[in-house]
């Protein structure tokens, strides 16, 4: 995980990459292009596989609008090395979905400790249960959790004590 900050900087670099945003011109550009921007060389082999996934077919953008919550994150959590948060935080804010929550998101579970005043943060399946009151605007939770956790205990969404 790293801060919103961070990520802004790394995809300002990776974007002002001639073709990056394309999957074919992310896939010619080499692993030092890459890691210039400011990926990890993990993240190197994670954005190459969804570029892969998207020209080979394994992974359509209009055909995952068009599934239900749980065959998106299921299709998107197909490409190595991404998994359901990534999958849950692209519906949530690329497709603006309603009623996803990203129930393994360390901020959202220390946001809810914070305002519950919890002994300790809940831990996925725990958070998951206690979101499942919010549907079908589990969306919205998520980000009024993420705005508390960044303004009033002072620490930016991506940064949970």
């Amino acid at each position: 995980m790293i801060s919103n900050q961070a990520a802004a900087a790394i995809w300002g670099r990776l974007s002002a990459l001639p073709g990056a945003q394309d999957p074919a011109g992310l896939l010619a550009l080499s692993e030092e292009d890459l890691r210039g921007a400011g990926l990890s060389r993990p993240k190197v082999a994670h954005v190459r596989a969804l570029a892969v996934a998207v020209i080979e077919g394994r992974l359509d953008v209009p055909t995952l609008r068009a599934m239900s919550d749980a065959a998106a994150v299921a299709a998107i959590s197909a490409i190595p090395g991404l998994g359901p948060w990534t999958a849950q935080v692209h519906l949530l804010f690329g497709f603006e979905r309603p009623d996803v929550f990203p129930a393994g998101d360390v901020a959202l579970a220390a946001g809810l400790a914070h305002l519950k005043s919890l002994p300790a943060r809940p831990d996925p399946k725990a958070l998951a249960a206690m979101a499942q009151a919010w549907s079908p605007w589990r969306s919205l939770a998520a980000r009024l959790l993420w705005h508390h956790w960044r303004h009033v205990t002072g620490r930016p969404a991506g940064e949970a004590a």
